[in-house]
C-alpha cells in the first residue's frame, strides 16, 4: 500500500509542519537547559576536535531553606510608638530595610515576609546557605544609627581632676579583670565559654555567650578581625585588644578560607582631567613619566621613588604603602593588575580614573574569615561622663539619607564616606550648618562620634563627608551598613532554626522516587485507554516538564519541598487536560466521524471544560500566593506555572502533534490505534 501525506483540516500541512519542528526545537532547547549534561558532554568532544572554547550550559536550580539548608528566623515588631494607620507602611520599612542587608552579602534568594496576628506583626526571614543562626542574628540585628549633633552650650566639656582620678581608677580595674579572664582563658582554653558567661558586660552578645560570628566584613570589629586574622580554630589570641570602648578577651572557633590579602605599594601619576587630579600635565605626558619611572623602579628604591614622584596625596610620607588589602577594595583594575602580581614583582604601568600607577607587590598570605568567641571588659570614657552634656540632637538622622559611597580626601587621599540626604534632609542639613558655621557638627553612629568636622559655610545641596582614620575596606563597609538603612522600629528576635542540608536531600530523594512513579503510572494509564493518543499525550508530558524545569532555572523559581509537591500536581493536570480531549474524540470516533474531523472536535469541544477548570485553580493560586506564608507560596507558585504551561502542553503541542500524525494514510487505516473507533464501517470520509 502507499502511503501518502493527507492534508489537514482547518491548517495546511506545511504550517502543521513547523508548528512540529517549533515543539520538537522547544523541547530540544529547553531539555538541554533542564538537563545540561548530554549536551556538555558534546560541548567538550567539540572543543577537543575544532579547540574551541565554547562554555558549559551552567544552570543550577534554586533551593529553598527546607532543601538547601540554612537559618529561619521569626521576629516581633514593637509598634507602640506608631499610629495605627502607618504600621503596615512602617513593616513594609523593616522588610525593605532586611532585604538591602542581607543582599549587601549576597545571600542567595532570601525571603522576609511580614505578618499580623491580632494586635502583633511579625517579620519571617529565611537565609538559604546560611547555617551560622549567630551569624543570621548579627546581620539582621544591625541598627546603624546615624545622628548629627550640636555642641550643647551649656555643657562643660572637660573633666574635673575628681572626676578624672575616677575614671582612671575605675579603668584600671576594669583592664586588671581583662587581664586576669585572659591569663585564665590562656591557661584553660576549653573553660572559654563559663570565662564568657562569667565575665562579659557587652549586653548585645549575651544571648550568644560572646558569639560574635564570622567578623570580616562587620567593620565594628574590624581592628580585632587585624589582630586575629591569621590565629587558627581553637586559640585563644594571647594578648587583649581594645576596641573603644571594650577590653577584648577573644578565641577563634572557626576559620575559613576568605581568598588571599596582599600588601602593595604603588606610585601614582596623575594628569589633567583625571578624578581628584590637581596636575596640569596630559595623558600622554603623564604615561611618559611613569614609564620612566618605571624603567627606574626596584623593589628596593620603590618607596624612595614614591615619596619624591608619587601624585598620591601624603605619598611624601607613606611611600605609597597600601598596607594590606583583600579583593573587591580597589578600583576594579588596579585590583586586577595587583593580584596578578607575583611577590616582589612591580607591574607595567596601569591606568584608572586617578590616572597612571605603577605598584609593587610586597607579600601575599592566605587571608582567613574567623568566627570569635569573645567576652567584653568595658572602660569607663569621658563621653560616658560628660556626653548627655556635650552633645544635644538635631533632627537630622538617617532616615533622611539616600545613599552613601566610598570617596577619597583630594587633599589627604584619606578614605572618606560621602552621604547625599533627601530633599528634607537637605534642608534640615542646610538649617544645622548655617546655624553652627565655625562651630562643630558631631556624626554619631550607634551612639558613637565617628566625625566631628567644624563648618566652614552653610551647606546646602545636602551633602556631607564623614571623615576620619578610616581605612579603605573600613569607609567601604560602613558605606554599605549607612545604605542598608536603620530599621524603622525596634524588633525582638522570637524563634530561631536551623536546618541542615542532609533532610532537604533526603526529601528531594523522596519527592524524585514519588514523581518517577507517578509518570509512569499516569503513562502505562494513558497508553492502555487511550493507544495512540495517549502515547501522544506522554510524549507533550515530556515537554511540559522539560519546559517547566528551565523555566524554574532561568527566572529562577526557588524551589521548596511545597514547591516541588505543585509542580508533581500540576503534571496530573497536565494529564487531566489530555484525558477530556480524548474522551470527546472516543464519543465522536464512536458516532462514525473520521479521525481528522473527530479531532478538531474533540479539542474544540473539550476547551472550554479545560478553560474553565484550569482558571479557576489559577484563581486559587493567586490567593494562596498572595495571602499565605512562604511554605504555601511555593506551592501555589509552581502549580500556577504548572497550570500555564499545562494548558500549551495539551492544547497545543498535543494537538499539533495528532494533527501532524492524522496526515499520514496508514494511519488512517489503522483506526485500531485510536480509542472509540467503529472499525466495521465500510466507507470513511477523507478531507482535503
Amino acid at each position: 500500500m502507499t502511503r501518502r501525506l493527507i492534508s489537514t483540516t482547518g491548517m495546511k500541512r506545511a504550517a502543521v509542519k513547523r508548528r512540529v519542528l517549533f515543539i520538537l526545537a522547544l523541547f530540544l532547547v529547553t531539555g538541554a537547559v533542564s538537563y545540561p549534561n548530554p549536551v556538555n558532554w558534546l560541548i567538550d568532544k567539540a572543543n577537543g576536535v575544532f579547540s574551541s572554547n565554547v562554555s558549559h550550559i551552567d544552570r543550577p536550580f534554586v533551593l529553598g531553606l527546607d532543601l538547601q539548608g540554612g537559618t529561619r528566623l521569626e521576629y516581633q515588631a514593637d509598634l507602640s510608638n506608631i499610629d495605627e494607620g502607618d504600621r503596615s507602611n512602617a513593616m513594609d520599612g523593616v522588610r525593605d530595610v532586611i532585604e538591602r542587608r542581607v543582599n549587601t552579602i549576597g545571600v542567595s534568594e532570601p525571603l522576609v515576609q511580614t505578618a499580623r496576628t491580632g494586635d502583633e506583626w511579625r517579620v519571617t526571614v529565611e537565609l538559604a546557605g546560611i547555617r551560622d543562626i549567630n551569624e543570621a542574628i548579627n546581620l539582621i540585628g544591625e541598627t546603624p544609627i546615624l545622628e548629627f549633633k550640636e555642641e550643647n552650650p551649656d555643657a562643660t566639656p572637660e573633666l574635673t581632676e575628681e572626676e578624672r582620678a575616677k575614671m582612671d581608677e575605675e579603668n584600671a580595674e576594669v583592664l586588671k579583670n581583662a587581664e586576669a579572664a585572659l591569663d585564665r582563658a590562656l591557661a584553660n582554653p576549653a573553660e572559654f565559654e563559663q570565662i564568657v558567661n562569667e565575665t562579659n558586660e557587652f549586653e548585645a552578645v549575651k544571648e550568644t555567650n560572646g558569639d560574635i560570628g564570622f567578623i570580616k566584613d562587620k567593620p565594628e570589629y574590624f581592628g580585632l578581625f587585624e589582630k586575629v586574622k591569621r590565629e587558627a580554630a581553637g586559640t585563644v589570641h594571647p594578648e587583649l585588644v581594645y576596641v573603644e570602648p571594650f577590653y577584648i578577651v577573644s578565641k577563634i572557633e572557626e576559620a575559613k578560607d576568605a581568598g588571599v590579602e596582599m600588601k602593595a605599594n604603588h606610585i601614582l601619576v596623575s594628569y589633567s582631567g583625571a578624578a581628584q587630579s590637581g596636575s596640569t600635565s596630559t595623558k600622554e605626558e603623564a604615561l611618559l613619566e611613569i614609564e620612566e619611572l618605571r624603567k627606574q623602579a626596584t623593589p628596593q628604591n620603590f618607596i624612595e621613588l614614591a615619596k619624591k614622584h608619587s601624585d598620591e596625596e601624603g605619598a611624601i610620607v607613606t611611600g605609597g604603602d597600601l598596607g594590606w588589602f583583600g579583593k573587591g577594595v580597589m578600583v576594579e583594575k588596579f585590583e586586577e593588575a595587583a593580584f596578578a602580581l607575583a611577590k616582589g614583582e612591580i607591574s607595567q604601568p596601569i591606568e584608572t580614573q586617578y590616572g597612571w600607577h605603577i605598584i609593587y607587590k610586597e607579600d601575599e598570605l592566605p587571608l582567613n574569615d574567623v568566627r570569635v568567641r569573645a567576652t567584653f571588659f568595658r572602660s569607663t570614657l569621658e563621653s560616658d561622663i560628660k556626653q548627655a552634656d556635650a552633645w544635644k540632637n538635631t533632627a537630622l538622622t538617617g532616615k533622611y539619607l539616600k545613599r552613601s559611597n566610598l570617596d577619597f580626601d583630594p587633599n589627604t587621599g584619606q578614605s572618606q564616606v560621602n552621604l547625599q540626604f533627601d530633599g528634607e534632609g537637605a534642608d534640615l542639613f542646610a538649617e544645622i550648618t548655617g546655624r553652627n558655621v565655625g562651630k562643630p557638627v558631631a556624626i554619631f553612629l550607634d551612639g558613637l562620634p565617628i566625625s566631628i568636622p567644624t563648618v566652614n559655610q552653610k551647606i546646602i545641596g545636602g551633602q556631607a563627608v564623614i571623615s576620619g582614620q578610616f581605612s579603605i575596606e573600613e569607609a567601604k563597609l560602613l558605606a554599605q551598613r549607612l545604605n542598608a538603612g536603620a530599621l524603622p522600629v525596634p524588633i525582638e528576635l522570637i524563634f530561631q532554626q536551623s536546618v541542615g542540608p542532609t533532610l532537604g536531600k533526603a526529601s528531594v530523594d523522596a519527592s524524585l522516587v514519588a514523581a518517577l512513579y507517578g509518570l509512569l503510572l499516569v503513562a502505562l494509564l494513558m497508553l492502555i485507554l487511550y493507544r495512540l493518543p495517549g502515547l501522544v499525550a506522554i510524549l507533550a508530558l515530556g515537554l511540559y516538564i522539560a519546559v517547566s524545569m528551565a523555566i524554574y532555572k532561568l527566572i529562577p523559581v526557588t524551589l521548596t519541598l511545597s514547591g516541588i509537591a505543585g509542580f508533581i500536581l500540576s503534571i496530573g493536570i497536565a494529564v487531566d487536560a489530555n484525558v477530556l480531549v480524548f474522551e470527546r474524540l472516543k464519543e465522536e470516533l464512536a458516532a462514525g466521524k473520521t479521525l481528522r474531523g473527530g479531532l478538531e472536535e474533540a479539542f474544540k469541544r473539550a476547551w472550554t471544560s479545560i478553560r474553565d477548570g484550569n482558571v479557576t485553580t489559577l484563581i486559587v493560586c493567586a490567593v494562596l500566593y498572595g495571602f499565605t506564608s512562604s511554605v504555601i507560596k511555593g506551592f501555589a507558585l509552581t502549580l500556577g506555572v504548572g497550570v500555564l504551561l499545562s494548558m500549551f502542553s495539551a492544547v497545543v503541542a498535543t494537538r499539533t502533534i495528532l494533527r501532524f500524525i492524522s496526515g499520514f494514510e496508514w494511519i488512517q487505516n489503522s483506526r485500531w490505534l485510536f480509542p472509540g473507533s467503529r472499525e466495521h464501517e465500510s466507507t470513511r470520509a477523507q478531507e482535503h
